[in-house]
């Protein structure tokens, strides 16, 4: 008999009138607007203009939800494309099916173009963003919970998930909760990335490294406890593989970019420093070194001009 556990949700979508909201999609949704909302403070702490972040992520929430799609899908084509299944359900995102892989990947590029456009260098954006990013992947993993989906083996712990649905070869029971161990461990992450910022100044891509790298660590102990069907590669999930190789990647430019352009950016966003709206810890960084020595230059020259009327006279 179970004493104690984590109920499902008997529905995964709730009918505001003719409007159905869906619970994975709100996940993302409010995962979106903390990932904006803390990307914002970051980035004007570091002396950019208040709104950049938002523009810059008009580029980037489509292509990243586009990338995450297209992988979930090329990853599980068989979901779609199988006999007797539907092709069409591949576009139906809020059913539930992104892979953060592909998320992260093509949303980068939306964020390119984005920065192009503004003039601003993609890493000083990505460091500011990067905790953010993972609040968002704290809060999206409870979609998960409303679609009763990416849970882990069987158990019988005082915080299992209870799953009632017997859809898609479901089987009712307790297991563990796959979906709340991820979402804890990247609000561990975010904490570990702002500290880390401001304990050793990070810059050039570097914050963002960190977070890619941490996640991986914790993606790919929580992936090997799932039970939902994937692809294997050497009897090992493709999920944890592509977990391995991405933190590799990330740990090595971690060094790399400490060793040949360590530090932080100065100035992340001219168009702030030209209009006088720079703020933060780092708004003096956004000063060019010439600018500040013309104040101390000023106040010489009335003891100059002093010295020089008294020879005259």
């Amino acid at each position: 008999m179970d004493l104690a556990f984590i109920p499902s949700p008997s529905r995964g979508v709730v009918d505001l009138g003719p409007i159905p909201l869906r619970g994975y999609a709100f996940c993302i949704i409010i995962g979106v607007f903390v990932a904006v909302w803390l990307g914002n403070k970051r980035w004007v702490a570091r002396g950019g203009q208040s709104g950049t972040v938002a523009d810059i992520a008009v580029w980037a929430v489509p292509f990243g939800l586009v990338g995450g799609r297209l992988y979930h899908v090329i990853t599980d084509y068989q979901l779609y494309f199988s006999e007797g299944r539907d092709w069409v359900d591949a576009f139906k995102i809020w059913e539930g099916g992104l892979g953060i892989w592909g998320a992260i990947a093509l949303g980068a590029v939306g964020a390119w173009i984005g920065c192009r456009r503004r003039g601003i260098p993609l890493p000083a954006w990505a460091d500011a963003l990067a905790p953010g990013i993972a609040l968002a992947q704290a809060i999206g993993r409870w979609g998960n919970w409303f679609n009763q989906e990416l849970y882990g083996k069987a158990t019988d712990v005082p915080w299992a998930l209870k799953i009632t649905s017997a859809e898609d070869g479901r089987v009712p029971g307790t297991y563990h909760p796959t979906f709340l161990y991820e979402s804890l461990w990247c609000v561990g992450v975010a904490v570990l990335v702002i500290w880390a910022d401001r304990r050793f100044k990070l810059g050039h891509g570097r914050a963002f490294a960190l977070y890619v790298a941490s996640y991986c660590a914790g993606r790919a102990w929580i992936e090997y406890m799932r039970v939902d069907d994937a692809h294997h590669i050497l009897g090992v999930r493709l999920n944890v593989w592509t977990a391995i190789v991405v933190f590799v990647l990330a740990v090595v430019y971690l060094v790399v970019s400490a060793k040949i352009r360590p530090g932080r950016e100065e100035i992340v966003e001219p168009a702030a420093v030209a209009s006088g709206e720079v703020d933060g810890d780092d708004a003096s960084a956004g000063e060019p070194a010439a600018d500040k020595k013309e104040p101390a230059a000023d106040k010489k020259e009335p003891a100059e001009d002093a010295a020089e009327s008294a020879e005259k006279s």
